[in-house]
């Protein structure tokens, strides 16, 4: 990125590292390390006010997507338990959205009463989310955005100097009453090469809410592995290859996003992700017209369920390739590439795990154009054509294509304000669908793809010491695609989804504090109707007007503290198909304490207390709660954890 384009993009690369200065007190670091300057390769127009670092993960001692993502405005996750956690942006439903995990893309879907995606947060170096429909770069079907897990390297873990180590963490978490454990290794196999392996296990204990009662079906066996290993070819190129293993194993309810009910038992429900991943990059120093990089990924997925129709098994795997190379001409600075993605689903009892079947493609070819026109003015544009390919269990064929389109610009009144306006447009055709729904579930012959288009504007502010912004944007999703609640089992076009809505954000850093308020308001209606996650399950859900306050301080170099607290207004009176229900609102405050016994000793203890005051409530991010309509008892989702003490030391050699 050349010296210009660094100037004008100030207002979204500062907003992010602000997050990596929240805590500025020294830490081990091979487990922690200072990080460079996060910069959101999605998005270089708008203010980033969503991505995490692993400062943060490890103060927040995060288990889960849910504890991930407590501190980012507009990602909200619901579903109690994790294997039923959903992750929505601005109120869209993950499905809608492009999520990689280090480029490996995470596109099969095996149950609808399931999360889509699950992450192990020890090893995240960060996360970057881009909301809503965004430019050429968020990759294909990215509707409502795109959201990219990054894991850390050997050389992350590795103290300077370092040939060889170690990290031993136990955590303690006595909601649950479970310890946690990481045990990792890594170290140089030469000069040029590194490598490393870590094993994570986690067997919690059913979870109690905030009343005391415990949560059934929340109880799980949890094992990932993961290994990488990184080589630096030559003094421009370098590549990583990485394996991640992820098992969960327990009783689980036969929808595990529901209470225990009398139509929703207990049953042994198991799920399994295997990735393989390659990323080769090439970036000579001497050449501005070159930084090549290169992913190749495997995914595979599996689920297993025992449930109420006997035993039934789900497998998706995706495999494909991003390829793309940046240059840098006068005042533009160029990336384009191409991309393929191959999706296959299949679905079967015992007799034949692979009775049902869909296979479907995705190539894409896109540009994306930063255009440094004076000191103060970035202009951004780029262009993206995919072509999407599906052959469904009934043998019918799909095949369409369409170009997206992009604009936006940055402009700097001052060294601190800016103004930024964007708009952007995103195409996602036909896919293979929830492997538990291949088998009876067909789609209309003249289904239309989906079409988003997200405008977004605001303004930014930032010094040394304050820090603020303001964003308003408007997301529209058309055609979208999903089976009806009480229609027949077949894929059509089920409306339009408008997510509209406004952020704002203000804080300030003193010498050994920090502190944040933003607040975000979001309505997501399905054809003018509010968005329910019973109804509109796969698309989106009404999430209430949200606050999130954000302290730091750091007393020395031995002692640091934070509270985070995340306040959401009741919604009440949401219409559906059914009758009305209620969304009562909620806070939920969090605190932590971080200290070195030493500041020459390898050792780190963290106490982090998760709902502090012991809240009962159901996020507004679960299913909500119909218990009150004739005929749907049981159709509600889990209440959240209550009091949670965490304690973790970790020891690095």
């Amino acid at each position: 990125m050349n010296k210009k384009l660094n100037q004008i993009s100030r207002p979204t690369v500062l907003s992010v590292a602000l997050l990596s200065a929240m805590a500025t007190q020294p830490v081990v670091a091979a487990e922690l390390i200072e990080l460079d300057t996060l910069e959101v390769s999605g998005n270089t127009i708008t203010p980033e006010t969503n991505s995490v670092n692993a400062e943060q993960i490890e103060k927040l001692q995060a288990n889960d997507l849910e504890d991930l993502f407590s501190q980012s405005p507009e990602v909200t996750i619901g579903g109690g338990v994790d294997i039923a956690q959903k992750l929505y942006v601005r109120g869209v439903e993950d499905q809608l959205l492009n999520i990689t995990i280090d480029g490996a893309q995470q596109a099969t879907r095996l149950y609808h009463h399931n999360g889509r995606i699950t992450i192990e947060p020890e090893l995240l170096k960060r996360v970057e989310v881009n909301a809503g429909a965004g430019n050429a770069l968020s990759g294909p079907g990215a509707l409502g955005g795109s959201v990219k897990f990054v894991t850390k390297d050997p050389e992350d873990m590795l103290k300077p100097g370092q040939q060889f180590g170690g990290l031993v963490k136990g955590t303690f978490s006595s909601n649950t009453d479970s310890f946690k454990t990481n045990t990792s290794l890594f170290g140089r196999l030469t000069d040029d090469w590194s490598a490393m392996v870590s094993y994570t296990q986690n067997k919690p204990d059913e979870y109690e809410d905030g009343d005391g009662n415990e949560q059934a079906g929340t109880s799980f066996d949890q094992d990932y592995l993961f290994a990488k290993v990184v080589g630096h070819l030559t003094d421009s190129q370098t590549i990583r290859l990485s394996y991640e293993k992820r098992k969960d194993e327990g009783e689980r309810t036969a929808r595990p996003q529901w209470i225990v009910s009398s139509f929703n038992q207990l049953f042994p429900m198991e799920s399994e992700r295997e990735t393989v991943t390659l990323n080769y990059e090439l970036n000579p120093v001497e050449n501005q017209y070159v930084d090549l990089n290169l992913t190749v990924f495997n995914t595979d997925s599996d689920l297993f369920n025992d449930g109420r129709f006997g035993p039934y098994y789900g497998s998706g795997e995706s495999r494909g390739f991003d390829l793309r190379n940046t240059s840098n001409i006068g005042m533009h600075k160029v990336t384009y590439g191409l991309d393929y993605r191959h999706d296959e689903t299949t679905a079967g009892d015992p007799t034949d795990k692979e009775a049902a079947e869909e296979k479907s493609k995705v190539k894409g070819v896109y540009i994306q154009d930063d255009i440094q026109l004076t000191d103060a003015l970035l202009l951004s544009a780029g262009l993206r054509y995919d072509d999407y390919e599906l052959e469904d269990n009934n043998d019918v064929d799909f095949d369409e294509t369409e170009v997206s389109h992009n604009i936006g610009i940055n402009y700097h009144f001052t060294d601190y304000f800016s103004a930024f306006a964007s708009y952007a447009e995103a195409f996602k055709g036909p896919l293979a669908q929830d492997a538990f729904k291949l088998d009876g579930w067909s789609k209309d012959p003249n289904l239309k793809p989906e079409d988003a288009d997200n405008t977004e504007f605001g303004v930014a502010y930032e010094s040394p010491t304050l820090f603020a912004s303001a964003k308003v944007y408007q997301s529209n999703i058309n055609d979208l695609i999903g089976d009806p609640l009480f229609g027949a089992r077949v894929y059509e076009n089920v409306g339009d989804l408008e997510s509209d809505g406004y952020i704002l954000r203000v804080g300030n850093r003193w010498d050994n504090l920090m502190a944040s308020l933003s607040f975000h308001h979001n309505d997501a209606e399905v054809d003018g109707e509010d968005a329910n996650a019973y109804e509109h399950g796969g698309i989106a859900n009404t999430i209430g007007d949200t606050w999130i306050a954000q302290f730091d301080y750091e007393l020395n170099q031995q002692w640091a503290f934070g509270w985070n607290a995340r306040f959401v207004k009741g919604e009440d009176n949401i219409e559906t198909s059914v009758g009305d229900i209620d969304k009562a609102g909620y806070g939920v405050h969090d605190f932590y304490a971080q200290w070195l016994p030493s500041t020459t000793d390898d050792v780190r203890i963290t106490l982090t207390v998760r709902n502090v005051f012991d809240k009962n409530y159901l996020d507004h991010a679960s299913n909500g709660d119909f218990e009150h309509i004739a005929g749907y008892e049981g159709v509600k989702g889990l209440n959240e954890p209550g009091r949670d003490v965490r304690l973790s030391v970790a020891w690095q050699f």
